[in-house]
């Protein structure tokens, strides 16, 4: 394949190859050609070029080659000299001439056809001489041509037309003269391109659409008889374009030729007769016109129903908009037009036509305002016709006789009108609330209006209308049913009312799901009220009782709808109705047979199948309530409706045949309710219902040829290429649904089961459409009987499978086909639900007997029968399992293969072999791969049939499929054929193009990774595949191009670096207008992949196609512009409905924007707020419909050019319509998401001044703080908008914005945040959702970015803050409306959901409260300026919530206490109060529990903070609590006061309050914490912790859970079990704090009993010692004592964040002895649990101290150990700092006396000390040891314990050791630290301890001392040691007894004066040197005084010492002046050691 890439062709390449492969090679250097041609100079090699080329024409290339042979000539001809072209023009024409007429020849013919035409397209005028005679000789060989000559020519034409334009006018005559006859030629490929060249035409040839107007529509309506897919789509277009431009023609033409213009009426009158007499003429006599005579062709129905949606399209939106209601009126008369409503199945077809159009039409071209004008118009014309009927309905008289049918055509008429207004409605959802609301309209009345027509068909459109507007405006959801209701009550005696508005009810029941809030709880119960009435009286008036009894049970069965909350209720009362509508006995039916007459036998089956269709709406939305017992009792009405039907016939016999349809509606139902019920409840009644079953669908009693539509859904998917089903996937598929086969197949319509009004819409259909009774029987015994199946036994199966056989053979012909289909679609149906159930087909004679069935239709005519049978061959094979039956199965198929000629069975069995192996897998079939590949690739080059070719291909890709690896070995093969046949199908077989598509994508699957390698062999596979994808690319079909889409895909993913993405997007981009569905779909799918990896590229690429977007391009509608690739696929959310379409389109854009945003911000901004710019548009269009915008009247004369280059989208740059409202949510969306983007991407988003730095920096630079004041636009236009969803985003976006920028300064205005100059916007966008009318999730999401913004203390002002708080204060007024307000309009949960979100706002902002008055706290103690003018005095939230509180605090209890009660286990049921809790109600108990789970956290905190701060003092009397609530909560209050209902209020006191409010905060606390879900925001954990932590500051909460021990164990466990599951450090912390509470609780409580004990009686001493845990003896119960429970945790969490404080873990091999320093949360967990830990002791009895000390010292000694490590600015880190603290506390505890325990406690505390001096040995290889912190520890216990304890010898030697280690440290701060501790050592009040230290240390001190006259201090730290030591010196003079004191001072004062410098050395020494001097000097003078007489003593003896100190002080006085103005220097920095408050003197 390299070879071929070169500019000219490599020939001595192509002659080494083999012949097969070089048509590949040829193609692959067009392809190459086609690439580089554009870009290359070609002037020298042009000649050669030529030659080559022309060359190429003879040698009769394939299609795809012809197509790139003649593109590459035009484009050398057009870019190189054009001297030699009409050479080879002539060449050409010379070709085209020849009159050889073999088959060999035509592929030359063709080539030379498709060179002409590619010439004329490209260079057009240039050659205009030629043209005549180019033309002629086309036209001449078009009547000999056969038809692949015949498209190719009319193809060539085409571009001749297009390339000269207006220059051929002299040809288009005769052009259209030999088209116009091919239109109807009889092969479609010719069809499609004789509409495509006078598509193109009609742009240049005025004739075509003035005089000749007529005629060519009459051609499109014969063009479409018979026509298939793409003739209706090529036809329709071409007669929508065309009447489009009669009606509004070209201005170009019209200026050159004086046209006489259609109007509008004489275009739509054309239009309709096609629609409604079809492709006969309309010539013929008056007489025929008139005549009701002849169906229309349904084709030309369809075909013209689509030229109505082009002709629309192509006029444009505006156009639509002002010409609506005449185009609408129009539609309607249509559809009531006699001739389109012949029989009732015609008259709903063209009712969907009508439909389509109208949904085709205004649901996509309009716009949200325009849309809304359309429904205006529609109820206008609603209301007109109901006038109409009305007036025929009341006219007794009879005086107008044709008003009866006038009155059966209205209905057709309203069911489209109503329909489309139901959808319009429905797709605005809650924009259309202004519909509604405009009173001169009356659209509500208009509707409830028909639900009177005299037509059911009416009456269930209006029925359906009512629920679209209810579904999309939740909030008249309500008030319709009531209105419903009230006038069903008042027109009783009305058939039609009962019947019409039972209707709406049952419609708005059904809607209910769709509406979240849902409806009050109470409307069940009217509606069961009101259906139990309608049933009682159904007998009293005859008149009635047939509309009584439907509509008493259709209410009944949409009432289960509402899902088991609320049928639970009303079961019992259901289940005897049920058991009541049956005969009880054989006997009770015998007597009922004696006894009915004809009308009462009507009214009784209809009741029975009304009955069971209730039925089967509880078991399909009740599965929760179908216990076993429930199950039993509705099987007693159904045994005896299966009684019942064996006597039918009889009495049908007796009564008549118009009983018959009541009669298949009960079948119909039982039927249904079997199939979702378990087959083993009604295993007795097997043997009849599968009589019954087999019966219907054999159409045993059924004269019709009733078919199943069920055989397409059985049938698997990928056979749609087979069946045609792919057409189910196009746009057009509600239309294309009536040209399918099957019986009635896309007729469905409302009136054919009234029950589908309130069941399940499915998926993808927008009005329920069930289909007519006699094949929904049917349909529904199939599916019953793959059911019931499975559990039959063997020999009834081989029965039936007998009887089946037999049925086919008895049948003839058309009736034969029917019950085959019937027949095959219940094997399928059996087979399947075989394999679903896993067990087998049966034993030998079962399979003999399906396996001969099955294979008879394997070689049936009819290709849907054989697709079945190959399909239920695989399904056999997979159900029997054996190998052996597969390899008969796989065998008689080989043979048959082998011998057979004929194209039946050669296409049954090659599927039957894909099947099987599709089936079984490649494992299982692994033995008969090679002759099944072998066979299917021999079968698929039989070019004598494309049917053969497809059959065979599509099998061969559900082998390779299926096969996986093991195919590998047949790939070359495969593909080589693949390749040489997409080189050779003439394109018009486009089945074989598409199954060739399918072979290349399961190809390369099969190879899949292996793409990627370099290999000789990999990469011809790999470029075969290049090379195929690129041919099914090209080709015209578009599912081909969505199969070469797929296979690109595969490749992508296998192999990226080898697709190339610069070609492909752009082809993506264009295919994204494309009018196939499937096609867009895949474009789509495939962007969405190739974003996930290269969003940047996709973008680029997809730029460069605007930027060189050429006319072809124009034409084809791509219209991509500044915005690129994601503006276009936001314009497309707004026109695609298709579900999966739009995710992908939202996936795609997800992937652009998480890779994208943050770099492009400022774009992806721009596209958000253009998108969410059309809310306010919206929203200022209040007055609706009011004067026409200034805007559409310039559009007016726009220039009319413009409106045909694209469909109906009037100016390039703007979108068709405004963005709707589903994308404008999801523009809100991606705003949230783009926040959170730059989030994780760079602080500098969320910092003005970095931001602008960075923005100086580079330009380039965009962050998105600089666009915050877009961001809060954009939220608050979402937030204000008409939509709920908007709302709902807009709301949330706010917040996202409040919680990321509330912190972010404005750098301007220091002290200020940037938010705060939006204050004004924030409070707008929030007010509305406070209003009367917003539905309860918006006000409660509302609430939650009040309490945000509030606590985000982005507002300082007291005023500004009120405006929102205003607005949570309205809101605290609803809640405490009560439960019963009487407006309500959702289900009771909503109001729970609205209030506990206003209570979790108030508490959060009630939290934030606290933390701020916690914080100022603290800031006022280190600073007294606080308060400056503009800040928020502390108080002002306080201010704002203490009034509140009273009223918010019980609130709060209230809602806690329903919480408490809903998170009770089931069990514990009975206990829940019967009428519910103060803001649930017991029914809607399921949804209330999700809300107040939302909720409870914050509102515990609050509780907790309130209590903590008032409120255990606040008792509530009752009178006071039932003040606080309304009268609807009066019988709660009882509940909250923990009363029974209707007892005398009994007053509590406060402890008793007080208890119960502590159970219910400790209760609600502790029955999270155990167990926490994971998916629990941490939130709530930390919040409960926190509100556990506060409760437990106030001494009530202290008393309380210290009182009860074993509480406070419970919680501790509880405690524990937390910190196993949860790991975040803040949670951690929270923990040990609450636990620190719970200890000091009991050790409160505990001095408290000591203390009083110790005042009851000071004699009994020995008893007041042993309180406290332990007792005497010292034991410790776990599970019950608190110590206990306190150590294993703080045990824990110790080993949890040091592990190798556990001995397991030292001791394991694994353990690594190099310690990681603690991270700063650890240390200060590490610190809390040490000091708690210290605290346990006072918890213990002396005894229980003995046993747990051991353990706690040894832990603190380790923690020491561990933590006490020299840091760099000698800081104590807070681990070490409490080890201190904890060390004192316990050595300082005041043990008993008793021997016992002084025993143990003397020796406990000298190991401790030891430990300590053992750690505080020096080791060399640990990290430097801090001996600071160590020494301080030692001086701890020198001062606190006893001389006894540790005046041991070896104790005390370490303890100088030491000391001595210490001073001789050569760091000055230990030095100095040192001193420090000695001084308080010294100062002991036992000199007996101290005095040896003294004793020891004091020489080495005076050493160093001396030492430093020579070595003056450098450092301040040197200094302060230097200084510390002195001090000691001085104390130790002062401890001195005077008569020592000389020789002491003899000691200090040398050295003082050594310290002293002379005026010389004074000037010169360094500061710190001056330091010291001062200091000594001051010392001294301080010394004389104290001392005189010794210091004289000194001095005399020392008279140079005297002169130093003169002359220091002279000049000291001298630098007074000086002095004064120096500061002292301090003497002394810190003590981190606990200063002695006592001194010694």
């Amino acid at each position: 394949m390299e070879l071929a890439h070169s500019l000219l062709l490599n020939e001595e390449a192509l002659a080494q190859i083999t012949e097969a492969k070089r048509p590949v090679f040829i193609f692959e250097w067009l392809r190459f050609l086609d690439k580089v041609l554009v870009a290359t100079d070609v002037k020298e090699k042009q000649k050669k070029l030529v030659e080559q080329l022309t060359g190429l024409i003879s040698s009769s290339p394939g299609p795809p080659t012809r197509k790139l042979l003649a593109k590459n000539l035009a484009a050398l001809y057009s870019i190189g000299d054009t001297f030699t072209v009409f050479q080879t023009l002539d060449k050409c024409n010379d070709i085209i001439k020849n009159k050889d007429d073999t088959a060999a020849y035509l592929p030359t013919k063709l080539a030379a056809v498709a060179c002409v035409g590619a010439f004329y397209e490209k260079m057009g005028r240039m050659l205009g001489s030629s043209f005549p005679e180019t033309v002629n000789n086309l036209l001449k060989s078009l009547k000999s041509a056969e038809s692949q000559g015949r498209s190719e020519i009319l193809m060539s034409l085409q571009k001749v037309l297009n390339g000269l334009g207006g220059a051929a006018a002299s040809c288009h005559r005769d052009i259209y003269k030999n088209a116009r006859s091919l239109l109807t030629d009889r092969s479609m490929a010719v069809r499609c391109a004789v509409a495509k060249c006078l598509l193109e035409l009609q742009n240049e040839a005025v004739f075509m659409w003035t005089a000749e107007l007529e005629n060519v529509a009459t051609l499109c309506f014969k063009a479409l008889e018979n026509s298939n897919y793409a003739v209706r789509v090529a036809v329709s277009k071409l007669l929508g374009t065309v009447m489009a431009t009669a009606l509004i023609p070209k201005q170009a033409t019209v200026m050159r030729q004086n046209v006489k213009r259609a109007t509008l009426e004489e275009v739509l009158e054309l239009m309709a007769t096609g629609f409604l007499r079809g492709g006969s003429g309309f010539l013929k006599s008056g007489g025929e016109m008139l005549k009701v005579g002849g169906s229309v062709n349904r084709e030309v129905r369809v075909g013209v129903t689509q030229a109505y949606v082009v002709f629309v399209t192509t006029l444009g939106g505006q156009w639509l908009e002002r010409n609506f209601a005449t185009f609408l009126s129009h539609v309607l008369d249509l559809v009531s037009h006699p001739r389109a409503t012949q029989t009732h199945v015609e008259a709903v077809y063209s009712r969907r036509c009508v439909s389509f159009i109208l949904r085709a039409t205004v649901g996509s071209l309009l716009g949200e305002k325009a849309q809304i004008a359309a429904a205006k118009d529609i109820c206008q014309a609603i209301g007109k016709q109901m006038k109409a009927v009305e007036a025929v309905v009341n006219d007794t008289n009879g005086e107008n006789k044709s008003g009866a049918a006038d009155v059966a055509a209205s209905q057709h008429v309203m069911v489209c009108a109503l329909q489309e207004l139901g959808s319009l409605v429905q797709s605005l959802n809650a924009t259309a609330s202004p519909l509604i609301q405009e009173p001169s309209l009356g659209l509500l009345e208009t509707v409830t209006s028909v639900l009177l027509h005299p037509s059911m068909a009416a009456r269930l459109a209006a029925a359906w209308c009512l629920r679209c507007v209810a579904v999309a405006l939740p909030f008249q959801l309500t008030p319709f049913l009531d209105r419903c209701a009230e006038r069903l009550n008042n027109l009783k005696t009305s058939p039609e009312a009962v019947s019409g508005y039972s209707f709406a009810m049952a419609a708005l029941l059904g809607g209910v799901h769709q509406c979240p809030l849902g409806i009050p709880h109470a409307k069940g119960k009217m509606v069961v009220s009101i259906a139990e009435d309608l049933l009682r009286t159904a007998a009293q008036n005859s008149r009635l009782s047939l509309q009584r009894t439907q509509a008493g049970w259709l209410l009944l069965g949409a009432l289960m709808t509402l899902g088991p909350s609320v049928v639970r209720y009303h079961l019992p009362k259901m289940l005897l109705l049920w058991r009541n509508v049956f005969p009880r006995s054989l006997k009770e039916l015998e007597a009922e047979k004696a006894r009915g007459d004809s009308f009462t036998w009507q009214v009784t089956l209809e009741g029975r199948a009304g009955a069971l269709c209730a039925m089967r709406s509880f078991v399909a939305h009740c599965p929760e309530l179908l216990t076993e017992d429930v199950i039993r009792k509705l099987m007693t009405p159904i045994e005896c409706a299966m009684t019942m039907m064996s006597h039918i016939p009889s009495v049908i016999k007796a009564h008549g045949a118009h009983l018959k349809a009541s009669a298949a509606m009960v079948r119909l139902r039982l039927y249904d309710i079997l199939a979702l019920l378990p087959p083993k409840t009604y295993e007795g009644s097997f043997n009849a219902l599968l009589r019954e079953l087999v019966a219907e669908f054999t159409l045993t009693d059924n004269s019709a040829n009733t078919t199943t539509s069920l055989l397409r859904s059985l049938c698997h998917y990928d056979d749609s290429v087979l069946l045609g089903s792919w057409l189910q996937e196009t746009d057009h598929k509600s239309i294309e649904d009536q040209l399918q086969p099957n019986s009635a197949s896309g007729s469905g319509a409302l009136e054919h089961d009234p029950s589908s009004i309130y069941l399940r819409i499915p998926a993808g259909e927008a009005v329920p459409g069930p289909l007519p009774l006699g094949v929904s029987v049917i349909d529904a015994s199939v599916a019953l009987f793959g059911v019931v199946f499975p559990h039959v036994s063997y020999k009834h199966r081989l029965q039936m499978l007998d009887h089946f056989a037999e049925c086919v053979k008895q049948a003839k012909g058309v009736r034969q086909q029917a019950v085959q289909l019937n027949i095959f679609t219940a094997v399928l149906s059996a087979l399947k639900g075989l394999a679903e159930n896993k067990s087998t087909l049966g034993p030998e004679e079962v399979r003999k007997s399906a396996l001969t069935l099955v294979m008879g239709a394997l070689d049936n005519p009819n290709p849907i029968l054989r697709c079945a049978a190959g399909e239920a061959l695989g399904r056999m094979a997979q159900v029997v399992g054996e190998a052996t039956f597969i390899a008969r199965m796989a065998q008689f198929s080989f043979d048959k293969l082998k011998s057979a000629r004929d194209v039946v069975s050669r296409t049954g069995h090659s599927l039957a072999l894909g099947c099987l192996h599709r089936y079984v897998g490649g494992i299982g079939s692994g033995q008969h791969l090679k002759t099944s590949v072998s066979i299917l690739l021999a079968l698929a080059q039989d070019g004598t049939s494309p049917e053969v070719q497809t059959w065979s291909l599509h099998s061969l890709a559900l082998i390779v499929d299926s096969s996986g690896p093991m195919y590998r070995g047949y790939v070359e093969p495969t593909l080589s054929l693949v390749l040489t046949l997409l080189l050779t199908v003439p394109p018009s077989h486009t089945e074989v193009h598409q199954c060739l598509g399918r072979c290349l994508g399961a190809i390369i699957t099969t190879v899949g990774p292996e793409l990627q390698g370099n290999g000789a062999t990999i990469s011809t596979i790999r470029s075969s595949c290049l090379v195929g994808c690129a041919i099914t690319q090209d080709h015209s079909d578009s599912l081909v191009q969505a199969a070469a889409i797929s296979c690109l895909q595969q490749l992508h993913m296998f192999a990226p670096r080898h697709v190339n993405l610069s070609s492909l997007v752009p082809s993506l981009c264009v295919h994204l207008c494309s009018s196939h569905l499937l096609l867009r779909r895949a474009a789509v799918a495939c962007l969405r992949q190739l974003a996930q990896r290269e969003a940047a590229e996709v973008c680029e690429y997809a730029m460069s196609l605007a930027k060189n977007a050429d006319s072809h391009c124009r034409h084809q509608g791509v219209n991509i512009t500044e915005t690129g690739l994601e503006g276009v696929l936001f314009g497309m959310l707004d026109r695609e409905t298709d579900r999966k379409l739009c995710s992908d389109i939202h996936d795609t854009l997800g992937h652009m924007l998480s890779s994208l945003a943050v770099e492009k911000l400022s774009h992806w901004l721009m596209l958000c707020k253009d998108v969410l710019a059309a809310s306010s548009d919206m929203s200022t269009a209040a007055p609706l419909g009011g004067g026409k915008d200034e805007e559409s009247e310039k559009k007016d004369e726009m220039d009319d050019d413009t409106m045909f280059t694209t469909l109906g989208e009037e100016d390039k740059s703007k979108p068709s319509v405004a963005p709707r409202w589903a994308t404008r949510v999801f523009a809100a969306d991606c705003l949230c998401r783009i926040i959170m983007l730059c989030e994780n991407a760079n602080k500098a988003h969320f910092d003005l001044a970095m931001a602008r730095s960075a923005k100086l920096r580079n330009p380039k630079n965009d962050l998105l703080v600089l666009h915050l004041s877009d961001l809060i636009r954009m939220a608050f236009m979402a937030a204000t908008d008409h939509s709920n969803q908007l709302r709902m985003a807009g709301l949330q976006a706010l917040e996202d914005i409040i919680k990321k920028f509330a912190s972010v300064s404005e750098p301007e205005f220091p002290g200020h945040v940037i938010l705060e100059q939006y204050q004004a916007n924030v409070g707008a966008a929030l007010r509305p959702a406070f209003s009367q009318d917003t539905p309860s999730d918006i006000t409660a999401k509302a609430c939650q970015v009040c309490s945000t913004w509030i606590g985000s203390e982005v507002v300082s002002d007291l005023n500004d803050l009120r405006r929102v708080h205003n607005l949570l204060v309205s809101s605290l007024d609803k809640v405490q409306a009560g439960k019963g307000s009487s407006s309500q309009l959702y289900q009771e949960s909503a109001t729970t959901m609205e209030k506990l979100a206003v209570l979790k706002a108030w508490a959060e902002v009630n939290i934030h409260r606290h933390c701020l008055a916690r914080a100022i706290k603290n800031t006022d103690d280190e600073e007294e300026d606080f308060g400056t003018v503009d800040e928020l005095p502390p108080d002002s939230l306080i201010t704002l919530v203490q009034p509140e509180l009273p009223i918010l605090s019980r609130l709060w209890l209230a809602a806690l206490k329903d919480y408490a009660l809903l998170t009770l286990p089931a069990e514990f049921a009975s206990q829940l109060p019967p009428d519910g809790g103060a803001f649930y109600t017991p029914e809607t108990i399921d949804t209330a529990r999700l809300h107040y789970r939302n909720s409870w956290a914050p509102i515990l905190h609050a509780v907790a903070l309130w209590l903590n701060s008032a409120g255990f003092n606040a008792s509530e009397s009752p009178e006071e609590a039932a003040a606080a609530m309304p009268n609807s909560q009066k019988r709660s209050s009882s509940i909250i006061l923990n009363q029974a209902p209707g007892t005398p209020p009994t007053t509590k006191s406060l402890p008793e309050i007080n208890k119960d409010r502590m159970h219910l905060i400790l209760g609600v606390s502790i029955q999270f914490l155990c167990s926490p879900r994971p998916e629990e925001p941490v939130e709530h954990v930390t919040s409960c912790l926190q509100a556990l932590h506060t409760l437990l500051d106030s001494p009530c909460a202290r008393i309380h859970i210290a009182e009860d021990q074993l509480l406070g164990v419970e919680l501790l466990s509880v405690m524990h079990r937390l910190l196993l599951t949860w790991d975040p450090p803040s949670v951690q912390l929270l923990v040990t704090g609450v636990v620190q509470q719970i200890v000091r609780a009991a050790q409160d409580y505990l001095q408290e009993k000591r203390n009083t004990l110790n005042e009851d009686d000071i004699k009994e001493k020995e008893t007041c010692l042993v309180l406290g845990e332990g007792g005497e003896n010292g034991g410790l119960v776990p599970g019950k004592s608190l110590v206990f429970a306190a150590m294993e945790l703080l045990m824990f969490i110790l080993v949890r964040h040091m592990p190798h404080l556990s001995p397991k873990m030292s001791d394991s091999p694994s353990h690594v002895s190099a310690k990681p320093q603690l991270s700063e949360e650890s240390a200060r967990l590490v610190a809390a649990t040490v000091t708690i830990l210290s605290d346990l002791p006072s918890l213990c009895s002396p005894a229980g101290c003995m046993t747990i000390l051991p353990t706690i010292l040894f832990l603190i000694t380790r923690v020491l150990k561990e933590t006490a490590v020299k840091s760099v600015d000698n800081q104590v880190s807070p681990p070490v700092s409490a080890t201190l603290q904890a060390i004192k506390t316990i050595v300082t505890l005041p043990m008993a006396k008793t021997e016992e325990t002084h025993k143990q406690w003397t020796s406990l505390i000298r190991s401790t000390l030891a430990s300590v001096l053992e750690y505080s040995q020096p080791e060399g290889t640990k990290s430097v040891l801090d001996e600071v912190s160590m020494l301080t520890a030692i001086a701890l216990f020198l001062w606190s314990a006893s001389t006894e304890i540790i005046g041991v010898q070896s104790l005390q030697n370490g303890c100088i050791n030491r000391f001595k280690n210490a001073l001789n440290s050569c760091d000055p701060w230990v030095q100095a630290k040192c001193y420090q501790l000695l001084l308080s050592v010294f100062q002991h009040t036992n000199r007996a301890l101290s005095t040896p230290y003294i004793h020891s240390l004091a020489p080495i001190m005076v050493e160093k001392l001396k030492a430093v006259e020579g070595n003056r201090p450098n450092s301040n730290t040197e200094l302060l040691a230097v200084q510390e030591g002195i001090k000691v010196l001085e104390t130790l003079v002062a401890l001195g007894e005077e008569q020592n004191r000389v020789q002491l001072l003899a000691l200090l004062v040398p050295i003082l004066i050594s310290y002293l410098l002379n005026e010389n050395a004074f000037a010169s020494a360094s500061t710190i040197s001056k330091d010291l001097h001062e200091f000594a000097l001051q010392n001294l003078m301080h010394i004389g005084p104290l001392y005189p007489h010794a210091f004289k003593t000194v001095m005399g003896a020392a008279p140079e010492l005297k002169i130093r100190l003169e002359t220091a002080v002279r000049a000291s006085q001298a630098n007074k002046a000086k002095a004064a103005a120096r500061q002292p220097p301090p003497t002394i920095h810190s003590v981190p050691t606990i200063k002695l408050k006592t001194s010694f003197f």
